[in-house]
């Protein structure tokens, strides 16, 4: 099979001409990898400024956690529970499981000797070292020491593995000292320190006082665990310390709720996100000069064997890089901008109502500021005429001015019904805190649904004009999280069409009532109708393509993995219509087979901002048609969740969605990557070029 693959990749025609040949499907988790190899690519970018690239180290730390957290754990739970099934690409999660381990091996190789080799120096060429604690003078280290015994020594807790103590629990995420001492008997033990993530994990050599760094613009810093290992005679008196090392363990975070067998899905997922802290380990990373006998007490203790154990050359966990970005050091960062508000969205005496009942408003986040849609629901709940509000919140972040405006909606006497969806992952205790604080002032607070997580964007505001009733909505392609809004490319829109306004008003009926509703005028929703809806704007591209039309799709999403979709797009691509995907991560599908894909092209973009918009385009012959959403081409968005695509119907919008957005990122020349037909992809320039993503902050400054 692999040369039948390495041929169809070439260009050799694909004789067999069947569309579910595991030949023309990429894996799900190594495409996922992939992207990670993009991530990196950013941090070794001599383009982007040094803490940027710092920042990137750090979010491909957080990424690789989270890929064995929920894919490895996902697949090993596979191999478990002796599941069998071959993926569309034709591997066994035995098969994926190993693939896997060694792409991230090699991936973590390259990251570190990156690290090691080129941003370390270029830090240094700057002014901000990471020395070892054995560089320091005296004095310097006399003033470590003392903030040691002052501020870390009374937070940490030894814990002792003999006969009488079993070995300590090794929480998720968490950075741990395996510690070996001898007593005065000449007897060797085996404890563990873990190293708080409370204080601070850089230390400045010679401007210790509150550990805090963000007032430094350079110096020289040290890594917390080296302080606590030089320190361990305080944890250890009279005690030799014969060695120490820092080691890391990940662990499986995905969690099954067994919705139907629950009575009370909040309390159910209270409990499931308690187990997950005790979930197995999937993944052991420890200092590479460990001794082979310290590291099987570690690892024999976690039930792990050595394919799951990483060897790391450098600082464990690079996640915690992130916290030498808050140096003081603009110059080091991306400049600052500020998010443009559209006219008639500005002020406390703008008529945000009378500016969307004028003509439908489309905000590009965060090159549009997020406020609007904060004044939205604020002036909802101020206005007198204003008499319900609905909204899904997903993701919230903290001090949400959202639930702000909901609570100051119940106060003034107006009814609000919310769908707070619990099982947001990594995301559900913040969900819950928030669920209970609204409940508890009146909000109608809905928990999500049994056997589906709400993931759709949708605000809805029926507000009394004269003797009638209109109905504002906002649906987003994001989350309502002014924070996230800062770092998320995202599309949000504000209209008062009635058919919109009524398909809102039976969405809100599905998820707080009882509906069987499978008809919408215009909103696509998952899982009624989006895919279904789908299918059937493919295949008229596909009509129109083979009845000497133009046929054209262009779709950018975060991720294409659905096999059935997959499937279409190559049939389409077969019949002649121009393919264009955006997709910023996983791509299951593969461009360029000749007789399959050759008329389908895939771009990753990749940069400061995080894409995550979706946006659907059917060329329809001339007369566009657009739809943006919440929802990737994944089975579970098509499937297993709430999704909502909503269309965009004002011809000026949609000709600024087609001629400057998409056109804008079909063009990057910057941070654009191309997949091969083998799932790779090229590499981003060198020289620079078009960036979308500078060119959209151009834009709204000029205007």
């Amino acid at each position: 099979m692999a040369d039948a693959v390495k041929a169809s990749v070439a260009g050799a025609p694909f004789e067999d001409g069947d569309l579910d040949d595991p030949r023309l499907y990429l894996n799900r988790e190594l495409s996922l990898l992939r992207f990670q190899r993009r991530v990196l690519e950013e941090a070794r970018d001599p383009h982007n400024p040094l803490l940027e690239r710092l920042k990137f180290f750090s979010i491909l730390g957080s990424n690789l956690d989270e890929f064995f957290m929920v894919r490895l754990a996902g697949v090993m739970q596979q191999i478990e529970n002796k599941v069998l099934d071959r993926g569309a690409d034709g591997r066994t999660p035995t098969e994926v499981l190993q693939a896997a381990r060694q792409s991230v091996g090699e991936l973590m190789e390259d990251a570190y000797r990156s690290l090691r080799q080129e941003l370390l120096p270029e830090l240094e060429s700057a002014g901000i070292y990471i020395v070892d604690l054995a560089s320091v003078s005296a004095a310097e280290r006399a003033q470590l020491d003392a903030f040691f015994l002052d501020k870390v020594y009374p937070v940490l807790t030894p814990l002792a593995f003999d006969l009488g103590r079993p070995f300590p629990h090794i929480s998720n995420l968490s950075l741990n000292l395996a510690v070996a001492v001898r007593d005065p008997s000449g007897t060797e033990h085996f404890a563990r320190v873990k190293v708080p993530d409370t204080i601070p994990q850089f230390l400045v050599v010679g401007a210790i006082s509150d550990g805090n760094i963000s007032s430094q613009r350079a110096g020289r810093f040290v890594w917390i665990e080296q302080l606590i290992i030089a320190n361990l005679h305080h944890l250890f008196p009279g005690l030799d310390i014969l060695q120490a090392h820092p080691f890391h363990v990940t662990r499986d975070a995905e969690v099954a709720i067994k919705e139907l067998e629950t009575d009370d899905l909040l309390e159910t997922i209270e409990e499931a996100v308690w187990q997950r802290r005790f979930r197995d380990a999937v993944r052991l990373q420890v200092d590479a000069a460990m001794p082979d006998a310290m590291v099987e007490i570690v690892a024999s203790n976690l039930e792990l064997d050595p394919p799951a154990i990483y060897h790391v050359s450098g600082p464990l966990d690079l996640s915690r890089l992130r916290h030498l970005t808050a140096l003081d050091r603009p110059d080091l960062r991306e400049k600052p901008f500020l998010p443009q508000t559209p006219a008639g969205m500005g002020t406390k005496d703008d008529d945000i109502f009378a500016v969307i009942r004028q003509e439908d408003q489309l905000l590009h986040h965060p090159y549009d500021s997020f406020q609007p849609v904060v004044d939205f629901l604020r002036k909802a709940a101020r206005d007198p005429d204003v008499l319900t509000i609905k909204m899904t919140l997903y993701r919230l972040g903290r001090n949400s001015p959202i639930v702000a405006a909901l609570l100051e909606a119940v106060e003034n006497g107006k009814q609000v019904a919310v769908l707070v969806e619990l099982k947001a992952r990594f995301d559900e205790e913040s969900n819950i805190e928030w669920a209970r604080a609204l409940e508890s002032e009146g909000v109608h607070v809905v928990y999500g649904l049994i056997g589906l997580k709400v993931h759709s964007k949708v605000a809805l505001v029926v507000r009394r004009e004269g003797d009638a009733i209109r109905r504002y909505v906002h649906m987003a392609t994001g989350n309502y999280n002014p924070g996230t809004a800062r770092l998320y490319t995202d599309l949000g829109l504000f209209t008062c069409d009635e058919q919109i306004g009524a398909d809102a008003t039976d969405l809100f009926n599905f998820l707080t009532g009882y509906s069987q509703k499978n008809h919408y005028r215009k909103l696509l929703v998952a899982p009624v109708n989006m895919r279904q809806r789908l299918e059937e704007l493919i295949r008229g591209e596909i009509d129109i393509q083979r009845n000497g039309g133009t046929g054209k799709l262009i779709f950018k999403m975060n991720a294409l993995e659905d096999a059935p979709l997959i499937r279409l797009l190559y049939e389409a691509s077969g019949a002649g219509v121009s393919i264009d995907l955006i997709v910023r991560g996983i791509c299951c599908l593969r461009p360029g087979i000749a007789g399959v894909s050759d008329n389908i092209r895939v771009v990753s973009i990749v940069g400061r901002f995080l894409e995550h918009s979706r946006i659907f385009y059917f060329h329809n012959n001339g007369v566009p048609r657009i739809f943006l959403g919440s929802a990737d081409l994944m089975p579970r968005n098509l499937n297993r969740r709430v999704e909502v695509l909503f269309p965009v119907e004002r011809p000026a919008l949609i000709q600024r969605l087609s001629d400057e957005v998409l056109n804008a990122y079909l063009h990057d020349e910057a941070n654009a990557r191309h997949m091969n037909s083998d799932g790779s992809y090229t590499s981003k320039s060198k020289t620079g070029g078009r960036n979308c993503q500078a060119w959209f902050l151009a834009q709204r400054a000029s205007r």
